[in-house]
């Protein structure tokens, strides 16, 4: 439609036939007089379209150049679709900034840059990465947040913890929160055998059974195993005692209206598997038996325990030109974590058919179901895929901790080790790791028990000046709330942003100084995040303030005497 017939052509006097009129007012009016057999619904129509289009025809237009856009972006970058059968596709686009893993290349250039600005300087950031200089310290303060237990028991409260290390501590935490919210005796956990960890450890190979009874003796009853005539009830058979199916993330009044009635009629009840049942936000008592669990009944095992506490020794003892202080980081590039983020590397087939095979063994088919599509590149853009050593090596130098840094790397098997952590290596010559820092015979207990190992990595983490998480997941969850219990609400923790560092890291021409200079920003951005209160929807087991922990008053200012 013309622009100037639909607004008329000025000149009254000689209107085109062939032109609409000047208004739809008109045109309305028009229809009305000289069409009467036009039917109602087609004029509101017609109406209704003049209207719209008279005013708002530059909304029309919009889905038009949405899609315009859409095409001119997509065809810019281009894109290729891989059909691996089973209905499963791999989609490529052609190298959208951060995409693709360059940082081998980055590295290979800024390499002589960044040894040259070491010999200049001495600064090492980890002397100065934490100081004690939040107004207002905390402390840990549970007690006076617990409620004692009743007399008598109102059944027992089984559970089966799945998952690793610290997807089972969540259980166990919970369970006690549980057992004590229904006065319910708590029998000792059961642990699952996973399929990706696979550690057929028992609750006592890893944690002091004796302390946690003991630990929470003034608030929950724990046994460590249910009593004979229980058992003889249900024919010394545990699977034979009735499986609640829960809700996730289920609140107390759940449990008090659906599972307090059955564990009153049966005496005992199990929940098989035990996972994420329970709600963050629950009352204060319930909160505080979630703290002592986590925080003050669960002690590693001796065997775990002494060994741990010796290597923590020897990282001070080797740390001393840093005042005994240390890193440690949590690098999640463990074959099992690169399959399940469907991220590419070194973009060989060797790579894909090894990360074809570990997704299948892990997972059964999960990644080639019909229609399922796997974007490596947008992973990679989005900060999914599990950062590498190189890549956590140059973070950390750009923050300023020198050659000299004492770096403990907390993994299990690291994919491809000898090719991706001899950068890591490079840059921190002093690096260290449980196979480093124990001897073989020392080790030789914990072989083939991935949780055990784990607990061993916690402990050194724990005590680290600056920890460094990388991927997310239990580990850290734990970790980091468990560090600000210990150090007055307030650890040193580095969590990068992965979408910034990618986009850095997929320019090969980068500067130092500039890629420096960014690194420090984020380092400054994650100081400034140490002391966090928790929120409604968060967990105490990372945020332990105010649940779990009471603020010091502020010391009073000194007078002078004078």
């Amino acid at each position: 439609m013309h622009g100037l017939s639909r607004l008329g052509n000025g000149n009254g006097n000689a209107r085109s036939l062939a032109s609409p009129p000047s208004s739809p007012r008109i045109r309305h009016l028009r229809g009305k007089t000289s069409n009467q057999d036009q039917g109602i619904g087609e004029r509101l129509v017609f109406l209704l379209f003049s209207v719209v289009f008279r005013r708002k025809g530059v909304l029309l237009l919009a889905p038009l150049l949405y899609m315009a856009g859409m095409l001119l972006f997509m065809g810019s970058f281009g894109f290729t679709i891989l059909d691996l059968g089973h209905g499963v596709d791999i989609v490529y686009r052609r190298a959208p900034p951060g995409s693709v893993y360059r940082s081998p290349k980055v590295f290979k250039r800024l390499w002589p840059m960044m040894e040259a600005d070491a010999n200049r300087s001495s600064h090492n950031a980890l002397m100065e990465a934490w100081k004690p200089r939040v107004k207002g310290m905390w402390k840990p303060c549970i007690s006076t947040n617990v409620s004692a237990p009743g007399s008598n028991s109102n059944g027992f409260f089984i559970i089966e913890a799945n998952g690793g290390l610290n997807q089972q501590r969540l259980s166990i935490c919970d369970a006690v929160a549980v057992a004590g919210l229904l006065n319910a005796t708590l029998v000792i956990p059961i642990f699952h055998l996973n399929s990706v960890w696979r550690d057929s450890s028992k609750f006592g190979d890893i944690f002091d059974e004796d302390f946690f009874i003991y630990a929470l003796s003034k608030n929950v009853k724990v046994v460590k195993e249910l009593p004979k005539d229980v058992l003889e009830r249900y024919n010394y058979n545990i699977s034979s005692i009735v499986n609640l199916r829960l809700k996730a993330w289920s609140s107390p009044a759940y449990y008090l209206h659906k599972v307090l009635p059955q564990l009153l009629r049966l005496g005992a009840v199990r929940v098989a598997p035990f996972s994420n049942r329970l709600a963050h936000a629950v009352p204060a008592h319930i909160q505080g038996l979630r703290c002592l669990a986590n925080f003050e009944a669960l002690r590693f095992a001796d065997p775990i325990r002494l060994l741990a506490e010796q290597m923590v020794n020897r990282m001070v003892t080797k740390s001393v030109q840093s005042g005994g202080n240390y890193v440690s980081v949590h690098l999640r590039f463990e074959m099992d974590m690169v399959a399940f983020s469907c991220c590419e590397y070194d973009f060989g087939e060797e790579e894909k058919l090894e990360m074809d095979m570990a997704r299948e063994r892990g997972w059964k088919g999960k990644f080639r179901r019909r229609g399922r599509v796997i974007r490596p590149g947008a992973n990679r853009i989005d900060g999914k895929c599990p950062l590498t050593p190189l890549e956590v090596g140059m973070m950390l130098r750009g923050m300023g901790f020198n050659n000299n840094t004492l770096v403990y790397v907390a993994a299990g098997n690291i994919y491809k080790a000898d090719k991706y952590m001899a950068p890591l290596r490079q840059m921190f010559p002093l690096l260290q790791t449980k196979d480093t820092l124990a001897t073989p015979e020392e080790l030789a207990p914990f072989k083939g028990h991935s949780s055990r190992l784990a607990a061993l990595d916690y402990t050194v983490c724990l005590h680290s000046e600056v920890f460094v998480s990388t991927q997310g997941g239990n580990f850290p969850h734990f970790l980091i709330g468990h560090r600000r219990y210990l150090y007055k609400g307030h650890a040193e923790t580095i969590k990068p942003d992965k979408r910034k560092l990618v986009q850095l890291l997929d320019k090969p021409s980068i500067r130092w100084d500039y890629f420096k200079k960014q690194m420090q920003d984020m380092l400054r951005h994650n100081d400034a995040k140490g002391v966090e209160l928790r929120k409604p929807a968060a967990s105490l087991y990372t945020f332990p303030m105010p649940d779990c922990m009471c603020k010091e008053p502020d010391p009073k200012p000194e007078t002078d005497p004078a």
